[in-house]
């Protein structure tokens, strides 16, 4: 599972880009705000990844900080954000801006971000205010069943919420395929173990 990239940023536009490393190109989707912050091309560039997993495609998702990946994946498990939508919101808005305003509750600002409509902007908030309080008062939110994070695990978890199954199906999946498998096996054989359980 692609974790990170670090190599030569090649090409960027405002949505993605692509880094060379070690001669094999990676297109990288990211936010307007991240892009923006790129180095020039040629530039040794380092990204933190998150992949996501779907039948028909494996997508990379690039991020310049902790704090930005960490808010994808708070938003992407909301019911009905997914990867592109988040990144859309994390377009509109700084980081720190946007936690604040979930934590305020503060939905108007929400809806001014292109592509983002009130009864989503309503959902972001419901869902995510109170761990973005936790965030604001210097205290990660503790990773829940609703956002899975860190290592195979999570990105299991991630990849079968990202297919389109219910977050707390795919954690006991992600268990039912630990049982079998043993130990803590790699990515692969852990997401098609936990995916078979779930089509059984």
């Amino acid at each position: 599972m692609i974790a990170s990239l670090a190599g030569v940023l090649t090409e960027k536009s405002v949505s993605e880009c692509i880094v060379d490393v070690n001669g094999v190109g990676y297109r990288v989707a990211l936010s307007a705000i991240a892009s923006a912050r790129l180095p020039e091309r040629g530039s040794k560039v380092s990204l933190r990844i998150r992949t996501v997993v779907r039948e028909d495609a494996l997508d990379l998702y690039g991020f310049l900080s902790a704090q930005e990946e960490e808010l994808f994946l708070h938003l992407t498990s909301i019911s009905h954000v997914g990867p592109k939508l988040a990144l859309n919101v994390l377009s509109g808005l700084e980081v720190d801006e946007l936690v604040r305003s979930i934590a305020a509750g503060d939905v108007a600002r929400l809806t001014k971000i292109h592509g983002v409509g009130r009864k989503t902007a309503e959902r972001v908030v419901l869902e995510l205010k109170e761990k973005m309080k936790l965030l604001q008062g210097g205290a990660k939110a503790t990773p829940g069943k609703k956002a899975p994070v860190g290592g195979v695990r999570g990105d299991v978890t991630s990849a079968l919420v990202n297919l389109g199954y219910k977050e707390p199906q795919a954690a006991a999946a992600v268990e039912q395929a630990l049982d079998k498998l043993g130990g803590e096996p790699e990515f692969e054989p852990w997401f098609r173990e936990a995916l078979k359980a779930l089509r059984s």
